[in-house]
């Protein structure tokens, strides 16, 4: 993982679970090759955290299967 400006050309996204009443969100970018931007919702133009996609996978994986909770 590593900290990072941000992907500014890419297209970032909200899970469809988060609500549109300014939660505690996370957003994910797509289209940068082997890597998951991930940063604040609230924080846009903030820092972002880069997972390597297998990472990022493994993470996901573990939400789903109620491995991490």
């Amino acid at each position: 993982m590593a900290e990072t400006t941000g992907a500014p050309d890419a297209a970032w996204r909200k899970s469809s679970y988060s609500s549109g009443n300014g939660g505690n969100c996370v957003e994910v970018a797509g289209g940068v090759t082997n890597t998951v931007p991930v940063r604040d919702s609230k924080n846009p133009h903030g820092p972002a955290l880069a997972f390597e996609a297998a990472a990022w996978a493994t993470f996901v994986s573990g939400v789903k299967t109620g491995r991490l909770s």
